[in-house]
């Protein structure tokens, strides 16, 4: 079967809530880059910009974890809900650049680590171990779908009303998507709690240790984080101005991107539960950076848009088996401190890509950019063959082969 069987109503609840939190997403970011062209930024602001976004998610990944221990995962969610969709609201009317920087940004960011977290802890401590990448692309699937959604909603709203009110309905979508959870997702327990009880926290790894245990896969999370802050900001603006695509056409992009997300993503993730996952997250490395390398060479709409969809399919595929990677290798004890390292380095790759991005961007062309861009899944591939023995699944895997040969 494509798909793993899940019986738990709640990790589907965690897949609806994420859908919608892509298509809240899908709208925002889709006019983000245009709005602020709009308003005048240079691309080295709103590479800036970004990465004011992204030290939110830095700056309260960790204490997300705190929260959790106090409250739940549950109340940590919803109230993450809530805050997104106030500052998405309110994005497209603040003016001041320090304002929308310092506060609606970074509030945008803490709100998005809250969501992340959140339902990363419940569908981690809720999956079988040994369909945890299977379960984990379901979850992407549902991002992605939001994800493609999104900038197809946005087109009609700008066509229809304003751009002004895309954003507010990306809001609205959030807050409803909030009650929903309060109302129906069950009460999880503390993330201190280990698999047999609050005894499983005194069991629990140091940070330090946790961070050893999970490095691969938050390397794969950085350079993912990286890539995906770059790109959404800069190819529609390198699309514009080197490759004559109109600004209505490149609306569609992260669209496209989230495409290939949806139609390879189970595949990559049954893939990853059979042969190991950082084996499959390399092999997806490389060949998301000849598509990268791509956009160089392509010049016609269509094929931007096909190249779009192979980057998507393999590069936005590594980020469900990076986190179901750092299931297999950390206790159940560990997970919210896991989650919380994993994406504060997603946030570290935001806030890095963006204002480097657009450096060479504006001094060296698009062409440089992209190349960088390639550079870093190079190293990558590099990092996962160094460690490929921290991935236990490629152990079992191997061991298993060894069996059969032996037999």
């Amino acid at each position: 079967m494509l798909f793993p069987k899940i019986r738990d109503r709640n990790v589907w609840l965690i897949n609806a809530t994420i859908f919608f939190v892509g298509v809240a997403c899908g709208i925002a970011l889709s006019l983000l880059a245009l709005h602020l062209d709009d308003r005048g930024y240079s691309k080295t602001s709103i590479g800036t910009l970004a990465a004011w976004f992204a030290l939110g998610i830095v700056g309260f990944s960790f204490p997300m974890t705190a929260v959790m221990r106090r409250l739940s995962p549950k109340k940590v969610l919803v109230g993450s809900l809530l805050l997104y969709a106030v500052t998405v609201a309110v994005f497209p009317f603040v003016t001041p650049w320090f304002a929308l920087a310092a506060f609606v940004r970074v509030l945008d960011g803490a709100a998005s680590a809250g969501m992340w977290i959140g339902c990363e802890t419940i569908l981690l401590s809720r999956a079988d171990g040994d369909e945890k990448a299977s379960i984990t692309a379901v979850y992407a699937i549902s991002i992605a779908v939001g994800y493609m959604l999104g900038p197809f909603c946005s087109k009609m709203i700008v066509a229809l009303l304003s751009l002004e009110v895309a954003f507010i309905v990306a809001g609205a979508i959030s807050l409803l998507t909030g009650l929903m959870v309060w109302a129906r997702l069950d009460e999880e327990p503390l993330v201190s709690e280990g698999a047999d009880g609050p005894e499983g926290a005194s069991a629990a790894m140091s940070l330090g240790g946790v961070l050893r245990r999970i490095k691969t896969s938050c390397f794969g999370n950085f350079a993912y984080g990286y890539f995906q802050a770059s790109v959404v900001l800069f190819l529609p603006l390198y699309l514009v101005a080197q490759k004559g695509i109109t600004r209505e056409q490149t609306i569609l992009i992260p669209g496209f991107f989230a495409l290939g997300m949806l139609s390879f993503v189970s595949v990559a993730g049954k893939l990853a539960d059979r042969v190991g996952h950082l084996f499959t997250m390399r092999i997806l490395a490389c060949v998301g950076m000849a598509a990268v390398l791509s956009f160089v060479l392509f010049d016609r709409y269509w094929l931007m848009c096909a190249a779009v969809t192979v980057a998507g399919a393999t590069i936005a595929s590594i980020s469900p088996i990076s986190l179901a990677l750092q299931g297999v290798i950390l206790p159940r004890a560990d997970y919210g401190r896991g989650n919380a390292l994993y994406n504060g380095f997603y946030a570290a790759g935001m806030l890095l890509g963006p204002p480097i991005s657009g450096g060479l961007f504006t001094s060296f062309g698009g062409p440089a950019m992209l190349y960088h861009l390639a550079g870093l899944w190079s190293a990558f591939v590099v990092y996962s063959l160094i460690y490929a023995s921290d991935d236990p699944a490629r152990a079992v895997h191997r061991a298993r082969r060894t069996a059969l040969e032996t037999a």
